[in-house]
């Protein structure tokens, strides 16, 4: 996975993942890519400058060592741990946190497109994650 830090045409700042640059490329130009806050799709790539790690950040590598974690794992990780998953729900209980019907907290779940574009419209802050979240059973 690469992260990129996109910009749109308006100059609004967001990042998005990518399995490659060739496969943003391809979303961008079908018009799959939008702006984070305004749902442009006029999107290109923003200059930044390259993560690298540190060589004692770096997983010691050998028999017996345990696979680090991925950033993109650690991220997963991070957002199950620390919001609610609301699954389909997502866009009504956004926009009831927004709209101050419902408490505010840190969710994540499930939008189709033309929601979470609306959400966009309406001022609702919401951003892509680069996964798709697991499913929880109830």
């Amino acid at each position: 996975m690469i992260r990129y830090d996109l910009s749109c045409k308006d100059g609004h700042r967001f990042d998005g993942w990518f399995a490659s640059s060739a496969a943003f490329e391809t979303q961008r130009d079908q018009g799959q890519v939008n702006c984070a806050i305004c749902g442009s799709a006029e999107v290109d790539r923003a200059l930044m400058s390259p993560g690298v790690a540190a060589k004692s950040n770096r997983a010691a590598s050998g028999p017996g060592t345990a696979r680090s974690k991925t950033p993109l794992e650690q991220l997963r990780d991070h957002v199950e741990a620390n919001s609610d998953y609301v699954g389909l729900r997502f866009a009504d209980e956004a926009r009831a946190m927004h709209d101050g019907r419902s408490d505010k907290r840190a969710i994540h779940g499930e939008a189709k497109p033309e929601e979470a574009r609306k959400l966009i419209e309406e001022g609702v802050p919401i951003a892509p994650l680069p996964f798709i979240p697991k499913r929880k059973a109830n």
